[in-house]
């Protein structure tokens, strides 16, 4: 068995999932993560059934329901009338429809349980990663320190401000969306009066400027909201910024009660800048490829950026499973050419935040199995 050296730069949800696969298949995996450690930042992440069946046969799926919810449907409801536009079933209807149902979980939970799936030795943490660069044998990683490390292939799953991918293609920062969204966590409790808090519901707004949109978290006993306003622009750092929930209540007054009802539930909130990238031509160079907001960030109006990024991870490591060091530059190009038009259709779509309004099919996006796929004769 032909056994690669794989360096992973990003020890996020697409970089642990990819590093899972390929240790699976037998290769000699390290993930370099700047940060010092996993904190429990971050909410929420909506697993939608796409991305489940993945994660199940990565064998996490079980760990997964421990402590995730299960929506019951996917709702869209008007901001003023509060009339329903479409309802799909989702838990039992998915699992049976699509293979696994839409999971909905706190992200410092999902982290831990891919982390757990991997030896401890095989993830470095307060590793900085300066750049990337290679020959014909082989892909290099330089870091902040001055030291390197040598693979046979090199993946960057570092973010929407991937190092990797600038040292690939050059310096080009993500568009600034003129949307600001804000996230927060209440108890269940506090909701009584607010209906459906066990599915995920969407209020569409009089533009797709303005929505409000919640989902149970940890078995149905917390309930995350998700909203956005308009901003002309953006200069501050931070994925978590603190925001003001009097200033968001202000902006959505004249929704629907049920849809104020939620804002009120909310102590706090944080607040961060949307960004979006134009599909890109290509993803890889040689050796060294990108995966998940490396290669398509995207904005979260269709639940699908932590998804795309765990398809993403399987079907890499799918391309590279049983292929020779010499072999690696045509597996990277039959990755890419598999996973291009799926992550542009998904960006496009969420952009335009039209998907599901008034009913629609899921089925394209639910219904991918990124473990079955074919990836025959797509390399040029």
């Amino acid at each position: 068995m032909t056994v690669l050296k794989v360096g992973i730069c990003g020890g996020g949800v697409g970089g642990l999932c990819a590093a899972i696969a390929l240790t699976d298949m037998g290769h000699d995996v390290t993930i370099y993560e700047q940060a010092s450690e996993f904190g429990r930042v971050g909410a929420d992440i909506n697993l939608t059934p796409n991305a489940v069946h993945a994660l199940d046969r990565l064998g996490v799926g079980e760990r997964l329901r421990e402590t995730a919810a299960r929506p019951t449907h996917r709702i869209s409801r008007q901001w003023d009338t509060g009339e329903e536009t479409s309802r799909l079933p989702m838990s039992t209807a998915a699992e049976e429809r699509y293979g696994s149902p839409q999971l909905t979980i706190h992200r410092a939970d999902l982290l831990n349980a891919l982390t757990d799936r991997l030896p401890a030795s095989r993830i470095l943490f307060g590793c900085k990663v300066s750049g990337v660069e290679q020959d014909d044998t082989k892909a290099t990683i330089r870091f902040a320190d001055g030291s390197h490390a040598d693979f046979d292939v090199v993946i960057g799953a570092d973010g929407i401000h991937s190092v990797v991918r600038t040292a690939l293609f050059g310096k080009d920062d993500p568009k600034f969306t003129g949307l600001v969204s804000y996230r927060a966590v209440f108890p269940r409790s506090k909701g009584a009066d607010v209906p459906d808090l066990d599915a995920f519901t969407k209020w569409w707004g009089p533009t797709s400027d303005y929505q409000i949109v919640t989902f149970p978290l940890t078995r149905g006993e917390e309930i995350f909201v998700f909203a956005t306003t308009p901003q002309t622009d953006w200069t501050e750092e931070g994925w978590t910024l603190p925001g003001d929930i009097n200033e968001l209540r202000a902006v959505y007054k004249d929704f629907h009660p049920q849809a104020r009802a939620l804002l009120d539930a909310c102590e706090t909130v944080t607040r961060s800048a949307l960004h979006v990238r134009t599909p890109m031509e290509h993803w890889s160079k040689g050796r060294i490829t990108i995966l998940g907001d490396a290669a398509h960030p995207m904005v979260p109006f269709m639940a699908q950026g932590a998804c795309m990024a765990i398809e993403d991870a399987v079907v890499l490591a799918r391309s590279l499973d049983g292929k020779s060091s010499a072999e690696v530059p045509g597996a990277l190009e039959t990755y890419e050419t598999a996973r291009k038009p799926r992550t542009a259709h998904v960006q496009e779509s969420s952009l335009a935040n039209e998907w599901l309004k008034d009913r629609g099919n899921a089925d394209w996006v639910y219904g991918y199995h990124a473990w079955e796929v074919g990836l025959d004769d797509l390399a040029a």
